[in-house]
C-alpha cells in the first residue's frame, strides 16, 4: 500500500493510556495506532507520554516526517495544574477611571478560587487609574510593588474593556516587552461582567508557567524527531489551536481530554443525533449530540463560573477498568478507582498460570476495593471488562482455562456463580451510567423513540451494550473505538468562538461578529475556503455567539461509498418510526436527500423530516418541518414569506422557525438566529458568492 502524503497524528491522553494514531487526511483511513501507559508520575507529567507515543507511532508505521501535515494532542496539564496547586502567584492590575476606582477595585479582587480544601489560588492586587491614558511610570511602580508581594505573572482587567480594550492591551504589551507573563481580560472574553472576566484572566495567568514549560518541551521533542508540521492542542470546545495561541490562552485547554472523544464522534463516527459514551479504563465521558452539534455550557473551575465555553461532557468515575468494592462478602459498588491506578491486572489479561492455593482475597484502602493477592501481594481484580468477557458480551478476548479458574475461585469465595458475579458488577456499574443518561434526557428533552447510544473508547464494549439493554435503547459502537479520542484529536478543526454582549442585536451586529470570527480562525491558520460559521443570538443574556471552524488546508475528501436509494429510504423510515410507504423523498441537493413522513389523516400540518447524506448518515432530524426547493435568486423572498407564514406565538411573542439551507456542498445553519432581519442578513452574506440560478433547499423547523 502506498502511504499517503497528507497525514495527521492525533494523541489522546487518557487516565490509563495515552493513545496515538496516524490518519489519512483525505480518506480518514486509520494508518496506525499505538498506546503507552499515561505518565502521571514522570518528570514531565503526562507530556512525557505524548512524546513517547509519538516516537513509538513513527517507529511502528515507518512514517517519514515530511509526510506529516499536523500533530495534535489533548492535554490534562491545565486541569492537573489547578488540581495539584501547581500555579503561579497572580498580580492583578485593575484599570479604570478615578470615578470608578472603588468599584473596579472591589470587583477585580479574586480570592475565592479554592484549588484544594483550604488552599486558594494566590493573588495580590493593585489599581491603576487610566484617566488620560496609561501612565507608564505609575505602571512600573505598581508592577514593582506587586512583585514585592510575590507576583510571578500578571492579569490585567479594565472596567468597560469590552467597549474599549486599548488600556488593557497597552499594559499587557508593556509587561510582555519586559519579559513578564501576562493575560488581558479582553483576550479571553468580550462579555460584560468585570468580576467574571477578571477571574477568567487570573486562572489563565496562574497556569501560564506550567503550560508554557510543557508546551515548549513537547514542541522541542517533536522538532527533534524531524517533524516540521504544526503542533496543535485540543481545546475544551472541541476545536484545536496552535501552540502559539495556547501560550496566551492555556485556559481554553482545561477540558480538552473529554472534548477529543466528542470531536471523533462528529468527524469520524459521524454521529448526528444521540448520546456518545467515551468509555476508557478510568472514566466515562457522556455527551449529547443534536443536529450534528455537541452541546456547550459555561465552564467552571472550583465551582466558580468562568467566561469560557466548553462541551457539556458529564464525566463519571466508572469505566472498563473500575475496581469493585465490598462490604463483608457483598459487592456494593464499582469504582471510581481503576485497576491501572491501583496497579492491579485485569483478570482476563493476567498471564500467570492458575495456582489457587496461594490466592487470597484482599481489601484495599478504606473504600474496600477488591483485590486478589498472589504470594501475599495484590495482583489482580475483577473489572467490568472482565464481567463482559465472562458473559460473552465481547467478541474478544475470551477466557482461557487459567482465566476460568481464577473467576471460578473468586466467585466461589464470594458465595456466588461466575455468571452472577459478572452480572452484579455490570449492574452496579451500569446504574451509575443510566442515572446520568436519564438526567441528560430530562435536561435536553430528548425523545426516547429516536435516541441511540454510541460507544467509543477501549471500555465501550464492556458497558455500552449492557446499559443500552437495561434501558431498552438501540446502540452501536464506533469504528476503531479503542482509539476514537485520538482520532478525534487528529481530525479536530481550527476553531474560535466570539461571544459579545450586545443589547438588542441588529443584523449589522450579527454580520460584524461573524466577520470577526472568520478573521480570527484565518489568523490561526485556517484556509479561507474551509471556514464555516454558526451565529447564535441569546436574547435572554443579550449576547451574540459566533463559532468559526476551518481546516489548515483545502482538501477534497475522497469519495465515500454511496448507498442505494432503497437503502436510504429504509434508513429514513427507521428513523421516522414508520413504514417505507409512509415516507416521501421530497428533495435532493448534492449529496443530501430530504425525506418527509406523510401527513396523517388527522391533518398534522408539519410532518417530521430527515436529511440523509448519500453515505447513509442522518445529518438533520426535524420534528415539525417545512421543505421548499428554490434558487439563490428567489431564495430570500421566499424565505421571508415562509418565516412570516409559519411563525407561531409564545409567552414572549412571535416565534419564528429555525432555518437551515441545503447548498450544493454544505448545510448553512441559521437555527441560532431569532428574527427575520437577522436570518436574512446572514443568509445574504453567505449566499453572495453563489449564482442566482444555483438550486437550494429551504428547511424550516416550526416552533410550537
Amino acid at each position: 500500500m502506498t502511504t499517503p502524503a497528507g497525514i495527521k497524528i492525533g494523541i489522546d491522553v487518557g487516565g490509563t493510556f495515552t493513545h496515538a494514531v496516524a490518519v489519512d487526511t483525505l480518506s480518514h483511513q486509520l494508518l496506525g495506532k499505538v498506546r503507552v501507559p499515561t505518565t502521571h508520575r514522570a518528570a514531565l507529567g503526562v507530556a512525557e507520554g505524548v512524546v513517547q507515543s509519538l516516537q513509538e507511532l513513527l517507529r511502528v508505521t515507518g512514517l517519514e516526517p515530511a509526510q506529516i501535515q499536523l500533530i495534535a494532542h489533548s492535554t490534562t496539564q491545565a486541569t492537573n495544574a489547578l488540581l495539584e496547586g501547581d500555579v503561579a502567584t497572580v498580580g492583578i492590575i485593575a484599570l479604570s477611571s478615578r470615578l470608578l476606582g472603588w468599584v473596579a477595585q472591589a470587583q477585580t479582587q479574586v480570592r475565592d478560587v479554592e484549588l484544594a480544601p483550604g488552599q486558594f489560588l494566590p493573588t495580590c492586587h493593585g489599581w491603576l487609574p487610566t484617566d488620560g491614558g496609561v501612565n507608564l511610570t505609575d505602571l512600573e511602580r505598581l508592577v514593582t510593588r506587586l512583585q514585592a508581594q510575590g507576583a510571578q505573572v500578571f492579569a490585567v482587567s479594565g472596567a468597560f474593556a469590552v467597549d474599549d480594550p486599548e488600556p488593557e492591551q497597552q499594559v499587557v504589551a508593556w509587561l510582555r516587552q519586559r519579559g513578564f507573563l501576562a493575560t488581558a481580560g479582553c483576550e479571553l472574553s468580550q462579555l460584560y461582567g468585570l468580576g467574571l472576566r477578571t477571574r477568567t484572566a487570573v486562572i489563565n495567568a496562574a497556569i501560564l508557567p506550567r503550560m508554557l514549560e510543557t508546551a515548549n518541551r513537547t514542541e522541542q521533542a517533536v522538532r527533534a524527531s524531524g517533524i516540521t508540521a504544526p503542533v496543535m492542542i485540543m481545546r475544551s470546545d472541541g476545536g484545536v489551536m496552535g501552540i502559539g495561541e495556547m501560550r496566551h490562552r492555556p485556559i481554553l485547554t482545561i477540558l480538552s481530554g473529554p472534548a477529543a472523544g466528542v470531536a471523533a464522534a462528529l468527524g469520524y463516527a459521524r454521529v448526528s443525533q444521540g448520546l456518545f459514551l467515551d468509555v476508557g479504563g478510568t472514566s466515562t465521558d457522556i455527551s449529547v449530540i443534536l443536529q450534528g452539534r455537541p452541546q456547550v455550557k459555561t465552564a467552571e473551575v472550583a465551582g466558580k463560573r468562568l467566561y469560557l465555553k466548553s462541551l457539556d461532557v458529564r464525566t463519571l468515575g466508572i469505566a472498563g477498568g473500575s475496581v469493585p468494592r465490598l462490604q463483608r462478602n457483598r459487592l456494593v459498588d464499582v469504582g471510581p478507582r481503576s485497576a491501572h491506578i491501583a496497579n492491579l491486572q485485569y483478570m482476563s489479561f493476567t498471564d500467570a498460570a492458575p495456582a489457587p492455593d496461594p490466592w487470597q482475597r484482599q481489601i484495599l484502602t478504606s473504600q474496600h476495593y477488591l483485590a486478589v493477592a498472589e504470594g501475599g501481594q495484590p495482583a489482580w481484580t475483577f473489572t467490568p471488562t472482565d464481567a463482559a468477557v465472562v458473559l460473552g458480551l465481547l467478541a474478544e478476548p475470551t477466557l482461557d482455562e487459567a482465566g476460568k479458574t481464577r473467576v471460578t475461585w473468586l466467585a466461589e469465595d464470594l458465595g456466588m456463580t461466575p455468571t452472577t458475579l459478572a452480572q452484579r458488577v455490570l449492574d452496579l456499574a451500569s446504574r451509575k451510567v443510566q442515572r446520568v443518561i436519564e438526567r441528560l434526557i430530562a435536561e435536553y428533552e430528548l425523545e426516547r423513540d429516536s435516541l441511540v447510544l454510541v460507544g467509543g473508547g477501549g471500555g465501550a464494549g464492556a458497558l455500552v451494550p449492557y446499559v443500552a439493554q437495561k434501558m431498552g435503547l438501540p446502540h452501536w459502537l464506533a469504528p476503531d473505538a479503542e482509539v476514537i479520542a485520538a482520532i478525534g484529536v487528529a481530525l479536530g478543526l481550527i476553531q474560535e468562538t466570539i461571544e459579545r454582549s450586545v443589547v438588542n442585536p441588529t443584523p449589522a451586529d450579527v454580520r460584524q461578529v461573524r466577520q470577526e470570527v472568520v478573521q480570527a480562525v484565518t489568523r490561526m491558520g485556517a484556509h479561507p475556503a474551509t471556514i464555516s460559521v454558526r451565529v447564535e443570538v441569546d436574547q435572554r443574556q443579550q449576547k451574540i455567539i459566533a463559532t468559526g471552524t476551518g481546516a489548515l488546508a483545502l482538501q477534497t475528501r475522497r469519495e465515500l461509498s454511496a448507498l442505494e436509494p432503497a437503502h436510504l429510504l429504509t434508513l429514513a423510515a427507521q428513523s421516522l418510526g414508520c413504514r417505507k410507504e409512509q415516507v416521501q423523498l421530497v428533495a435532493v441537493q448534492g449529496d443530501y436527500r430530504i425525506y418527509q413522513r406523510q401527513a396523517s389523516r388527522w391533518g398534522q400540518g408539519y410532518p417530521p423530516v430527515r436529511v440523509i447524506h448519500r453515505d447513509g448518515v442522518i445529518v438533520l432530524q426535524l420534528r415539525r418541518a417545512v421543505v421548499h426547493a428554490t434558487t439563490v435568486g428567489q431564495g430570500i423572498t421566499i424565505l421571508l414569506d415562509l418565516l412570516n407564514t409559519h411563525k407561531t406565538y409564545g409567552d414572549g411573542g412571535e416565534l419564528y422557525p429555525a432555518v437551515w439551507i441545503i447548498l450544493p456542498e454544505r448545510i448553512l445553519d441559521c437555527s441560532g438566529l431569532v428574527t427575520p432581519a437577522q436570518i436574512i442578513s446572514l443568509v445574504n452574506l453567505e449566499l453572495e458568492t453563489y449564482g442566482e440560478e444555483v438550486e437550494i433547499i429551504l428547511l424550516l423547523a416550526v416552533k410550537i
